[in-house]
């Protein structure tokens, strides 16, 4: 009997832990690009390469980033609270330069983290490293918001 309880026990357990680690990545606002996404929710390059042209309803902040990156790291959770604090008028990108090369070429990232403000009908603007949560609340409301 003893048993049988331990075993009921440990099973809703192991369902409960489940359930939080699904919940969180449904908060999660960030939204991994490939080249093929990119293509479709931010620019079309190949069939539009010599002019920007925003393909979003939204205006959007792109981070191209490393895996390996120490500096790319640590900015991470700081756009995890900034996508949760501006969710519904902002979209959060990241790329991973090492998996998309070529979109790191195209827009000749050469360090990381590298990121691309896009306000809506407007040039993109690029800054590089790790900028601190007010800079980015600032370039966000300024920038992107028109605040």
């Amino acid at each position: 009997m003893k048993t049988k309880h331990i075993i009921s026990i440990l099973i809703a357990l192991c369902l409960s832990i489940q359930l939080l680690y699904a919940e969180g990545d449904a908060k999660s606002h960030i939204i991994h690009l490939t080249k093929e996404t990119f293509l479709t929710k931010v620019m079309n390059y190949k069939s539009n390469p010599n002019e920007w042209k925003y393909l979003g309803d939204k205006p959007c902040l792109i981070d191209f980033y490393a895996t390996w990156c120490g500096p790319c790291k640590r900015l991470s959770p700081v756009l995890e609270e900034l996508a949760n604090e501006y969710d519904g008028e902002i979209y959060i990108y990241k790329i991973d330069i090492d998996q998309e090369r070529e979109l790191a070429q195209v827009f000749q990232v050469s360090s990381v983290p590298t990121l691309l403000f896009c306000p809506l009908g407007e040039n993109p603007q690029m800054a590089k490293g790790a900028l601190p949560k007010e800079t980015l609340c600032d370039i966000i409301e300024k920038v992107l918001l028109k605040k």
